[in-house]
């Protein structure tokens, strides 16, 4: 490479016989003195070995010789400076190249070294040759290396020593010499040919980014050595590391040609620094919305804060992490913190604890523990001088001061620095927590996250952990969730897959295997589709436990298409502060369609549906439980549904819109169905027929109203006269209200098909 000739730079100062006006006797800027008219200087046409040539006395301590013309300095050239100095007569001086450094705004760069190597000349007569290079690469054979702050150069020559010499000194050359330090057509650049030091502690920022500029689609080179880079830095040229960078937590280096976990590994050292400032840069540049791992495994010795990694607490755009594997190393970085204080709960203000002791070390995300507290409930803000909590959830039985345990889990991916963050996306990733770190905690607030195709492997405590709203719109599909605790029994289990505190979440395609939970779910809206969460377990007659809970009355919520195995859906409402019916929508919303209930090894007392009521006076007011099969192995059950007692029952008196029809049952004792179809034989004649509906009513209910009432034959009185009259009927008698009085007027006897309901249009 020649910049000469490729870039039509000038580089020669002029000739001596051009005019003595032409140099400079001090540092060659406009002003200066010349050597026009110079009583020792002079010019000689005809020297033996120079021709033409300049005859200089030596005056001054350091008699200086500088060109006004002013010769380019860049990044990227190497200019050599070339003289051929005699001495004629007189005391013998040194010689040295020297040029003077000068910036854009025609100052000197001060600091830089302005001379090169110095020569003693040796004796009269004696061709001697002196030369320097001049670069703002500080590389070996450099003999003046300059700043990119130095942009042109007033060359020369200095002689120094003992005065009242002559010395004869050739026209000087300038050459560029970038073919020396740089092999012709190379694709790549140098960063140190722009001044890059490599030293560890000086700041090459600068010099990667005119690196950048000047590569013009070719590739950058990043040489051995460690390049401190101390701001942010965008390359938007292919790179190569063979070095390394370092840089301040808060700085970022954004790699828009090569974003990907390997190059990122190259330039910080280690495949986990590399992923933190490629997962960094993320959220910084629009190029990429992607980072992929290139199906590289990734050891996390430590929690990953995704919000002070990328130092901001809210952002909006789509960013995906694809393809690869998060593997959590053991360390004590992973251990759960604990926090116990004592705080005051009001159901006025249910989403807030006040008077909190201790409330600077209580984290946000923690999960709150305490008597009356609902599962996943967690920390969502604390305001230290106040001395108050947020919660994501109200407690069902907590009014008063009591003490209460506020546990952070460790997350691989920890997001719960954000306040705002929507559309972030994981797919074909596996977190391989090993039952040492829990798998994600989701931002406070935002919508539409999505992991696809993932798998949570031996989460320690938690899978994906929702402690705000973050969950709003989520997705999870084609995901698989493997327990760290298969090997327990399902009551003595811990982990929970996921849990869900907002809206619109659509759970399709996971598998889940055997955790305590599958999903514990708040709000709204949900799509539960095609999964298959099992939970069962080694024992004999073993215990089993919810798969799905729903911790709120009106869940307008789809389950469908579902494997649900050793396992159960439990419908109650331990999120609401007043959990006793008080005028809102009850238990509501809920359809349970076209899913395969299996169950085995356990007792005659297990139930694949559960209501349970945390407070007084609730009622199923829109239940829809059809299609589904209900099987259990090597044990009979006794019925499929049931009301948990715990706190309160159902106010069955006030059902309605309940549909549960078209149910298959295999070992399974009593059936249910609703509408309740009887067919009833009257033997001896009676105004009044008692017809009972005995165990298929679902959930125990009272029957509320007498659909239908069918004569299958001759109606006749006790003469076997037959009778043609239309009864009437009363609805609930009997014992818990399961019978239906079917009343003719007058005392008959045959048989006739009755459908009765549990409850009645709304």
């Amino acid at each position: 490479m020649n910049k000469a000739i490729t870039d039509g730079l000038v580089l020669m100062p002029p000739p001596f016989s051009a005019g003595l006006n032409l140099w400079s006797r001090e540092d060659g800027t406009p002003g200066s003195g010349s050597y026009q008219g110079q009583p020792n200087a002079a010019l000689v046409t005809n020297d033996q070995d120079f021709g033409g040539c300049l005859e200089l006395q030596k005056l001054e301590a350091t008699q200086k010789l500088r060109s006004f013309a002013q010769t380019p300095v860049q990044p990227g050239l190497y200019l050599r400076v070339t003289a051929r100095v005699k001495a004629v007569s007189g005391n013998l001086p040194t010689v040295r190249i020297a040029a003077w450094a000068g910036d854009v705004s025609g100052q000197n760069v001060a600091g830089l070294p302005q001379t090169g190597p110095a020569v003693a000349l040796t004796g009269y007569g004696q061709v001697v040759e002196v030369s320097a290079i001049i670069s703002p690469a500080s590389r070996t054979g450099v003999d003046m290396a300059w700043s990119l702050q130095s942009v042109y150069a007033h060359v020369g020559l200095d002689l120094t020593g003992a005065n009242g010499g002559v010395v004869r000194i050739d026209d000087i050359v300038v050459e560029d010499v970038t073919n020396i330090f740089i092999r012709k057509l190379m694709d790549w650049v140098d960063v140190r040919d722009f001044g890059a030091l490599g030293n560890g502690s000086t700041n090459d920022a600068a010099a990667f980014l005119a690196a950048d500029a000047a590569a013009q689609g070719r590739e950058i080179l990043v040489p051995s050595g460690v390049f401190r880079l101390n701001s942010d830095v965008t390359i938007n040229s292919r790179i190569r590391f063979e070095g390394t960078v370092s840089m301040p937590a808060n700085r970022r280096l954004v790699l828009t040609r090569n974003y990907d976990l390997n190059t990122y590994g190259q330039a910080f050292g280690s495949e986990l620094e590399g992923f933190r400032r490629a997962l960094q840069a993320l959220f910084f540049f629009t190029d990429y919305v992607t980072l992929d791992l290139s199906g590289r495994r990734v050891d996390l010795v430590e929690p990953i804060d995704v919000a002070a990694l990328a130092g901001i607490t809210s952002f909006a755009n789509r960013r995906v992490l694809r393809n690869g594997q998060l593997n959590a190393v053991a360390g004590p970085a992973w251990a759960i913190e604990d926090v116990t204080s004592v705080a005051t709960y009001s159901a006025s203000n249910n989403t807030t604890l006040t008077n909190v002791a201790n409330v600077a070390n209580i984290q946000v995300g923690s999960l709150v523990i305490g008597t009356g507290v609902g599962r996943e409930v967690y920390v969502t803000g604390k305001n230290i001088g106040a001395g108050t909590v947020t919660i994501s959830q109200p407690l069902y039985a907590a009014v008063g001061t009591r003490s209460y345990t506020f546990r952070r889990f460790k997350y691989m991916l920890d997001f719960g620095g954000f306040e705002l963050l929507s559309r972030f996306e994981l797919e074909n990733i596996e977190l391989n927590c090993l039952g040492i770190a829990s798998g994600v905690m989701l931002p406070m607030s935002g919508s539409t996250q999505r992991f696809v195709s993932c798998t949570l492997n031996r989460p320690k405590d938690r899978g994906i952990s929702s402690a705000g709203t973050g969950c709003q719109g989520m997705f999870v599909d084609m995901c698989q969730f493997l327990s760290n605790e298969q090997a327990l029994p399902a009551v003595d289990r811990t982990t929970i897959a996921l849990n869900v505190n907002a809206n619109d979440t659509k759970l399709r395609n996971n598998r889940i295997v055997r955790f305590a939970h599958f999903a514990i779910m708040n709000g709204t809206g949900h799509l539960i589709h095609a999964n298959h969460f099992f939970q069962g377990d080694n024992e004999t007659a073993g215990v089993r436990r919810a798969g799905l809970v729903f911790t709120q009355t009106n869940v307008s919520t789809v389950v469908t298409g579902n494997y649900v195995d050793n396992c159960f859906i439990e419908w109650g409402n331990e999120h609401d502060s007043e959990p006793q019916e008080s005028g809102e929508f009850s238990f509501g919303g809920l359809n349970v369609v076209g899913n395969v209930f299996i169950a085995s090894d356990t007792t005659t007392a297990f139930r694949w549906i559960v209501v349970k009521p945390y407070g007084e006076g609730h009622f199923l007011s829109g239940l829809t439980i059809s299609a589904n099969s209900f099987r259990c192995f090597g044990t009979i059950v006794d019925r499929v549904d049931m009301v948990d007692t715990s706190f309160a029952t159902l106010d069955f008196t006030k059902s309605r819109n309940v549909r549960v029809e078209g149910n298959s049952f295999n070992n399974v004792a009593q059936w249910i169905m609703n509408p309740v179809q009887v067919s009833h034989t009257q033997n001896t004649a009676a105004e009044t027929w008692n017809v009972s509906a005995g165990g298929f009513v679902p959930f125990g209910a009272r029957i509320r109203m007498v659909e239908a009432v069918m004569p299958d034959g001759v109606i006749t009185n006790a003469s076997n006269a037959p009778r043609y009259v239309f009864p009437y009927s009363v609805a609930g008698t009997g014992t818990g209200g399961r019978e239906a009085q079917v009343r003719w007027g007058e005392a008959v006897r045959g048989k006739a098909l009755v459908t009765m309901r549990m409850d009645v249009p709304a």
